[in-house]
């Protein structure tokens, strides 16, 4: 007998978890729609030449490749199956891979349609993506993120109305102890070059990206086997911090960093955000140690946190002037924020801070007989025009029988109808958790929970 088992890094979710999940969702989506996002939808599967190369070589090594149709065989590279050289055989046994964001597959989208939509364009996509990761606690293989993107427009407002969004999805979630950091891709350019790093950009971000996994002793030797200098890793070290997000601090950046073009946008376009709109009620901070290791970002860049929640960034994102350009549409820019729900959800159970009101199954009909059920099927019908949510036991069970089942599934309240019921066209309202029971007309029953 086959052992039933899941992959790991990937979870069933029941009843009670989906109802959770999805209370999140929507407060998210009507977030997004408030801010005049649209929604739309792309295939879980990529071509793997669309994902590949987006998310740097550290990404490339996280994406889940699927095997060609049919004897994949047949058409191997027989040089590198021999020598067994994996990179050199993935590209002639496969051509397709599950998706690693949403950001590249919504800048294919764009490209594809650019003539159907119109710029700015705005858009929500709410959808699992899988990366092949090494599982731990807030951490998955398969996960669901919740983005929001406009593209067609470099205008910082944007940016501002980003943190709005934050702020927003946070409070109506109850999460009030959120922190958002921000940092542009140009200032840690001009980090670099304040501390004549040698190597490549990349090696530098991907590196400064790990410090929240591996510490300030990994990415030191990290970047010592890049070629940096003790004492240049001690000017990073002093460069790299979180400040307030104010023109004093903005002031202060201004004096640590050499002269050059990247700290001038960088900085030109910070103050700007800051004052676009009124954010002085946001949690914002400057987090100089911000890198988000996706090659594809260019300006500014987000991420949220939960203070003390012992899980790492709820939401990341930022600016991004022309990844469409790899698919042949130049010079559009886009930015765009995205919810982790797999930690907000671990953070709220955590917490304790979900509600019983979250399950959709309101009432449950309990009977005595096949007449009784024959009545409660009636009464369903009325609550269910009226959009509540209402069951009818199916079976032909004792009523304590019933009761339990009611108790088992969390059902607050029960209706029970009998004979007395039937006569008098009303039913028995039962609350599940105090036992308070009290007869009421199926209108009246109707208004007590429209």
């Amino acid at each position: 007998m086959q052992k039933a088992s899941l992959p790991k890094g990937t979870r069933d979710f029941s009843p009670e978890v989906m109802n959770r999940r999805n209370h999140i969702i929507d407060v998210i989506k009507d977030v997004y729609v408030l801010f005049g996002f649209d929604p739309i939808e792309t295939p879980a599967m990529e071509q793997l030449s669309t994902l590949t190369g987006k998310y740097g070589a550290e990404g490339d090594k996280l994406l889940f490749k699927i095997l060609n149709s049919g004897d994949y065989l047949t058409k191997a590279n027989e040089q590198a199956l021999a020598e067994k050289n994996s990179n050199q055989l993935v590209s002639s046994i496969s051509d397709k891979g599950l998706r690693y964001d949403l950001t590249v597959p919504f800048a294919r989208y764009v490209v594809q349609n650019q003539h159907n939509i119109t710029f700015p364009f705005k858009r929500y996509q709410i959808q699992p993506v899988w990366r092949a990761d090494r599982p731990q606690k807030g951490r998955y293989r398969e996960f669901w993120q919740c983005d929001a993107d406009v593209i067609g427009t470099k205008s910082l407002v944007c940016e501002a109305d980003f943190i709005q969004i934050y702020h927003q999805v946070f409070t109506n979630l109850g999460l009030k102890d959120y922190q958002v950091r921000l940092n542009h891709r140009k200032i840690l350019e001009a980090i670099a070059k304040t501390i004549a790093f040698q190597g490549s950009f990349t090696d530098l971000t991907v590196a400064i990206d790990k410090l929240d996994k591996i510490g300030w002793e990994g990415v030191t030797t990290e970047l010592t086997n890049k070629g940096l200098a003790p004492d240049k890793i001690d000017s990073l070290k002093s460069l790299l911090r979180i400040k307030p997000f104010s023109m004093a601090t903005i002031g202060e950046l201004q004096e640590s960093l050499v002269d050059c073009e990247e700290k001038t946008l960088g900085i030109e376009e910070l103050t700007q955000v800051l004052n676009h709109g009124d954010i002085s009620h946001v949690n914002i901070v400057l987090d100089f140690s911000l890198a988000r290791g996706l090659d594809y970002y260019t300006g500014c860049i987000f991420e949220a946190i939960i203070e003390e929640s012992g899980i790492g960034s709820v939401s990341g994102g930022g600016r991004y002037d022309d990844l469409t350009g790899v698919f042949g549409l130049k010079d559009v820019s886009g930015v765009g924020i995205s919810f982790g729900l797999d930690r907000i959800y671990d953070i709220l159970s955590n917490q304790g801070s979900f509600e019983e009101s979250y399950t959709h199954n309101k009432v449950l009909f309990c009977h005595f007989d096949e007449v009784a059920r024959k009545y409660a099927l009636a009464c369903a019908l009325k609550l269910r025009v009226n959009q509540i949510p209402t069951v009818v036991y199916p079976d032909l069970k004792k009523i304590n029988k019933q009761f339990d089942y009611a108790n088992k599934c969390g059902y607050k309240w029960v209706a029970v109808v009998g004979d007395n019921e039937i006569e008098t066209e009303s039913v028995q309202l039962k609350n599940m958790q105090t036992g308070e029971q009290e007869k009421l007309s199926l209108t009246d029953m109707i208004a007590r929970f429209s």
